[in-house]
């Protein structure tokens, strides 16, 4: 497999795109308006405590104050007469209205909700991210051999010494030799060093770190060996990154290129198609079949249909098959949205054990490439596939649309039909309320149209009924289901 890391820069907006074998497989965006908060680090200040949620509000500077469970606080609380800790479901223990503490952002503000947050700090590096508040030595999952996974736990270990906090090595530091991790671990504790330092003197509700811009953040967190080279068209963002490699990644500097074609960098490798693609609820799949994708606030459901795909067999070997597409289909999609939380899939119902076992297998195997933590749960008596994946940001939806103006985010409108019965039934209630000479209805040109076509007859039915004139006016500015009747 080989990846490139395409960087598209314009005033107040930069995107990274994440493409393996000419495929966009996730999509990052980051605007000056609204910048994502996740790894940023803020002196807060306890605002309430929340002992029946065993929760508190933390204000950190944002219009929207912050959530803060006990689980996430760190205990440095001294122990008890028995020689035990306090309990972490004890908040009251732990935190008191108006106290300050260094907090680090685990979820943007998403939503009505405000963003979370966490006192166990974590602070990445290249190869490392270092957890001050921490002990022990962790390994990537994705670092597979057992020799490789201690071979690194130990150099960390002995680098380490008696110094406090623990270390997670990350898929990059594969293959690392000691002195890139000494560098690594000595950055870390100087950037730890400049926290602390920089928290004794902020006032409450200040940002004391934020994380990398995007473009440097997504050269540390995404280059490693298979990346064959980093894409960016602009002059400033090349020159930062170049910098960025030099001090912690020399040996990916030669594959950082400045892009300097006439035509846009998304468009010459189908980046913008792709997105706008991605926030369509219609996937079609490559054998004619399709799914539908559905965002809610609670869970995401998709749904999978074989479409015009008949194949050369029988049924059972053909909703196999779409099965099986859909399945890496919608591990991709759930990448390129950023869907996250709850996801319902009703793949199409099979009768055979095996495939459905095959089925689940393969979906796992297309989820084991994603970066955000996933699980899938098993299938449903109702034969729905259950999964979770881990949400920090928001979905693309969310980040590049609104909801509609016309539908107010329900998805549908009301049919033309429907909005002319409507208009009757206030025509009725006007004349029973109002002693009046003649109406006037202002509507959608489409409304009025059925009006003085399919609906003529039942609009002179009802001038004989209530005795007065009904004149109708078309408003191109009026939305099909805005309308007004007017006394007159």
């Amino acid at each position: 497999m080989t990846r490139e890391i395409l960087v598209n820069v314009i005033p107040r907006e930069t995107r990274a795109a994440l493409v393996e074998n000419g495929v966009l497989q996730e999509l990052y965006i980051e605007r000056a308006s609204r910048r994502g908060i996740v790894g940023n680090l803020y002196k807060g200040r306890a605002s309430r405590v929340l002992p029946g949620m065993q929760a508190a509000f933390v204000d950190i500077g944002l219009e929207r104050t912050a959530f803060l469970h006990a689980a996430d606080i760190a205990r440095s609380a001294p122990a008890d007469a028995e020689g035990g800790v306090p309990p972490i479901e004890d908040i009251n223990r732990l935190l008191s209205q108006g106290d300050d503490l260094l907090v680090q952002v685990l979820k943007d503000p998403l939503g009505s909700k405000g963003a979370r947050l966490s006192t166990f700090i974590s602070l990445p590096s290249r190869l490392l991210v270092y957890m001050p508040r921490g002990s022990g030595v962790g390994v990537s999952s994705r670092i597979e051999e057992p020799e490789e996974r201690e071979r690194l736990r130990a150099m960390v270990r002995e680098l380490a010494g008696d110094g406090s906090g623990g270390y997670i090595l990350r898929t990059a530091a594969q293959q690392a030799g000691s002195d890139a991790l000494r560098e690594d671990m000595l950055y870390l504790a100087r950037l730890w060093e400049h926290v602390q330092q920089r928290c004794l003197y902020v006032q409450p509700a200040t940002l004391v770190h934020a994380d990398l811009p995007l473009a440097v953040r997504v050269l540390r967190d995404e280059h490693g060996a298979d990346v064959r080279r980093v894409l960016v068209d602009s002059a400033a963002e090349h020159a930062e990154m170049l910098q960025f490699a030099a001090t912690f990644m020399p040996e990916v500097a030669d594959r950082i290129e400045l892009y300097a074609g006439e035509r846009p960098l998304f468009d010459l490798h189908g980046i913008e198609e792709e997105i706008t693609r991605a926030l369509e609820r219609k996937v079609m799949l490559k054998s004619g079949g399709y799914i539908v994708i559905d965002q809610t606030e609670a869970m995401t459901t998709v749904d999978v249909n074989t479409g015009g795909y008949v194949g050369h067999r029988n049924l059972e070997e053909t909703i196999f098959r779409t099965n099986l597409e859909a399945a890496v289909t919608i591990a991709r999609q759930l990448r390129l949205r950023n869907l996250g939380g709850m996801i319902i899939i009703d793949f199409i119902d099979m009768e055979d054990l095996s495939h459905r076992e095959q089925l689940l297998a393969a979906l796992q195997s297309a989820l084991a490439g994603d970066r955000a933590q996933n699980q899938v749960a098993g299938v449903s008596e109702l034969g729905l596939v259950q999964l979770t994946r881990k949400r920090t940001r928001e979905s693309l939806e969310h980040l590049m649309c609104e909801p509609c103006p016309t539908c107010a985010g329900r998805g549908f409108i009301k049919s033309v039909e429907s909005i002319c019965h409507d208009i009757y039934r206030e025509v009725l209630r006007q004349c029973r309320q109002f002693d009046v000479e003649q109406l006037l209805i202002l509507a959608h040109p489409e409304v009025i149209e059925r009006l003085l076509d399919e609906e003529a007859p039942a609009l002179a039915e009802m001038e004989l009924q209530l005795g007065r004139p009904i004149r109708l006016q078309a408003e191109a500015l009026y939305t099909i289901e805005q309308y007004d009747v007017v006394l007159a």
